[in-house]
């Protein structure tokens, strides 16, 4: 009996049994073409004053800029407003980045306007603003970031995690499940209304002169923050924000939410943060309704909205709330409906029933997409990817059977023609199968 109950894989996984280990120094990760070792340890040490000089002639290095454009071709992604593709510049590299390097050089590079695209929302019927700046500008700010981050992730507090090296949404699960577990059950679920609509330019650019001087390097940003927004045939300039879609705007986005950061870790609140979505959890209500004060203060402080709704405080034990796709419920972790929503509707898309594929191809474009969602969703448990494989296979079974003349969905009599080992013969991909390999590598 004990063999056989210690035999029996566990539900779910919790986070921890992610592997995590420490973050990556900077020393690991900053951009060699820019930083050498003697500006490794003057980061290390700190500069004289606190802040860094003549930092342009860094971004409109040759090698800076030739690196960056490969990152951006590696990345892809949409032209701008210019109609140019990655791989039409790319094919005249050379001619375009030594115009870069000559702009930046004399001073003369200007960003074109930002093209603007809109995204849905799952699971709403809004839709979210994405910014799509050129090829060129990707490269500049991709530059721009390269001499930049480092500076100021070295400032950044332990648990901010949206858009750092070597951190990631698993990272900040994981603190989450370790702060419930410990006892800090009274969430603040917060939300942040248009958050990277809203920053306040002016504000921002003063955290970015407390380490920066370089007057140029100011200006550059300056310039980003009001390159022009092209929707369709209007345009204009923005007077806040940092348009999603821009390469540098993760990295400003936690620039301007630092000092919450540090100033919620000061006053001892627990936060879990990435980019602009965070909790707060604390022992008890008074103290979480403390902690949530002290973030409306701050802001309003900062020209920032907290949604009037989506903004409250949950006892996690009986109350679920929502963080970065998943669902916490007690210690039940489930996707978000709206994920599984996203889920069901992507793979509804490729398993209509008059779809003329092959079942094999079929199969093949459906593996894809379980494949990419059970790499984020595997600590959910288990009842969540048995109830989605038996879905799954409702809708192949249902193809089957229009192709044999019979309306309606897959059920019944299906079930016995095509059982669930004919899905196996045809190397369906099994999310339960799949989570209890992963469950079981990682208890041994």
């Amino acid at each position: 009996m004990t063999r056989a109950k210690e035999a029996t894989p566990p539900t779910k996984v919790p986070f921890a049994a992610t592997p995590v280990g420490e973050p990556p120094s900077i020393r690991d990760w900053a951009n060699p073409s820019v930083w050498t070792d003697p500006m490794l340890t003057a980061l290390e040490k700190g500069v004289r004053g606190g802040r860094w000089h003549t930092l342009i002639d860094k971004v409109s290095a040759e090698i800076n800029l030739f690196t960056s454009l490969r990152k951006v071709v590696g990345n892809q992604g949409a032209p701008g407003v210019d109609h140019v593709t990655v791989e039409k510049f790319d094919s005249h590299s050379r001619e375009e980045l030594a115009r870069l390097h000559a702009e930046l050089k004399g001073d003369t590079y200007r960003p074109q306007a930002v093209r603007r695209k809109w995204i849905d929302k799952p699971g709403s019927p809004d839709k979210r603003p994405l910014g799509i700046p050129t090829v060129r500008d990707r490269v500049v700010q991709t530059a721009l970031r390269n001499v930049i981050e480092p500076i100021f992730d070295v400032t950044f507090a332990e648990q901010s995690y949206g858009f750092r090296p070597g951190r990631g949404c698993h990272h900040a699960l994981e603190h989450v499940e370790r702060l419930l577990d410990g006892g800090a059950v009274y969430v603040v679920d917060a939300d942040l209304k248009s958050y990277f609509d809203t920053i306040n330019h002016q504000k921002l650019l003063e955290r970015i002169r407390e380490k920066v001087s370089d007057s140029r390097i100011l200006k550059l940003i300056e310039m980003f923050l009001q390159q022009g927004i092209m929707d369709g045939l209007e345009s204009w300039t923005p007077e806040q924000g940092s348009p999603q879609g821009a390469v540098v705007s993760p990295l400003l986005a936690n620039i301007y939410l630092n000092p919450l950061d540090h100033l919620l870790a000061d006053a001892g609140y627990a936060m879990v943060r990435y980019a602009d979505d965070f909790v707060i959890l604390c022992r008890t209500r008074e103290d979480a309704e403390r902690a949530l004060e002290t973030v409306r203060q701050w802001v309003l402080e900062n020209d920032l909205t907290l949604h009037p709704t989506k903004t409250r405080i949950v006892d996690a034990r009986t109350e679920p709330f929502d963080f970065l796709g998943y669902r916490f419920r007690g210690a039940v972790r489930l996707p978000r409906p709206k994920s599984e929503d996203k889920l069901k509707e992507t793979i509804r898309a490729k398993t209509k029933r008059k779809n003329g594929d092959s079942l094999p191809f079929i199969i093949h474009q459906v593996n894809q997409t379980l494949k990419g969602w059970f790499t984020y969703f595997r600590h959910c448990n288990r009842a969540v990817f048995q109830h989605l494989d038996g879905w799954i296979r409702m809708r192949l079974r249902s193809i089957l059977r229009k192709r044999h003349g019979r309306r309606g969905r897959g059920r019944g009599k299906d079930n016995r023609q095509w059982p669930n080992r004919f899905f196996e013969e045809q190397r369906l991909f099994s999310l339960n199968a799949a989570q209890i390999s992963y469950s079981q590598s990682c208890f041994r």
